[in-house]
């Protein structure tokens, strides 16, 4: 089945969507993009996607294409069309097509372009990888400094993916200046002694969603956080390790370069605030 798409405010078979090739998303990556999840057919922390697009247009100057009721109303329509039950939205946002190549940002008549499509994965929170962990390898971040800024600048990430199948790993830790910064596509956490410890916010990492929310539980229940930089060989001392995402939820970490995590299969901590994540998720979802 030909899957409905969202451009610039008309909903197409994805065979017939189309943008500009002088769109600023083509030729500059001069755009930002966000993941939704989608769960039982309801949305996941909608309104912290919506508070990070917010906040990525912001940074970079750039208009809103509509409001948060628009675009809710977007998703929520992509999601009945296509019959996503369980699964994804993809949203991006770019400064528009100002009919020509130029460095210089269009005046502010241009449009911003807005594309949005779903992904159907049947059974996203019923992961294998759930069970057995991911293992991960480390690779120097040399990414552009703004980080914190949800931009569709992901060629590194990319290649870090592909560097880590490569060497028979599910992922990539990225490392700068010694210490951990974040996952290609997700934020890292190790726990010792029962404390988890994940990397403080700022513009060396991005400020995931679901980083917040799992923090947020992990307090609730008790848990010791603490917000601080990590190296590789602390990471590989760890009891556990684990990440977090939008599409991944909760993933313990069970190999770090070869060496095992802790007992070298997932730890009680990781799958406690997976457990938790997705229940409360769960009954939060619109």
């Amino acid at each position: 089945m030909t899957r409905t798409v969202y451009v610039n405010g008309a909903y197409l078979p994805e065979d017939q969507a189309t943008v500009s090739i002088f769109d600023r998303g083509f030729l500059m990556a001069d755009a930002v993009y966000e993941v939704t999840s989608v769960l039982g057919g309801k949305l996941i922390d909608f309104a912290g996607h919506c508070a990070r697009l917010a906040r990525s247009l912001g940074e970079l100057d750039m208009a809103s294409p509509c409001s948060e009721g628009e675009l809710l109303a977007i998703h929520r329509e992509l999601v009945a069309r296509n019959d996503v039950t369980d699964g994804m939205i993809y949203l991006q946002v770019t400064r528009g097509n100002p009919g020509d190549r130029d460095f210089a940002f269009p005046d502010a008549s241009v449009k911003p372009t807005l594309v949005m499509f779903t992904q159907s994965k049947p059974g996203l929170a019923d992961s294998p990888m759930a069970k057995t962990g991911m293992k991960v390898i480390s690779i120097d971040d040399i990414r552009w400094g703004r980080r914190d800024i949800k931009t569709v600048q992901l060629l590194y990430p990319s290649m870090g993916k592909m560097m880590a199948k490569k060497a028979g790993a599910d992922d990539a830790w990225l490392v700068e200046d010694g210490f951990v910064t974040e996952g290609t596509s997700n934020n890292a956490y190790i726990v010792k002694g029962g404390r988890i410890i994940t990397r403080n916010l700022g513009h060396e990492i991005l400020h995931g969603i679901t980083r917040a929310a799992v923090l947020r539980f992990a307090r609730e229940a008790q848990m010791e956080v603490e917000e601080r930089a990590f190296t590789v060989d602390e990471a590989k001392a760890a009891d556990e390790a684990f990440i977090s995402s939008a599409s991944a939820f909760v993933m313990p970490v069970v190999e770090i370069d070869g060496t095992a995590v802790g007992t070298g299969a997932p730890g009680p901590v990781a799958a406690r605030l997976r457990e938790i994540y997705l229940d409360e998720m769960r009954k939060a979802a619109i």
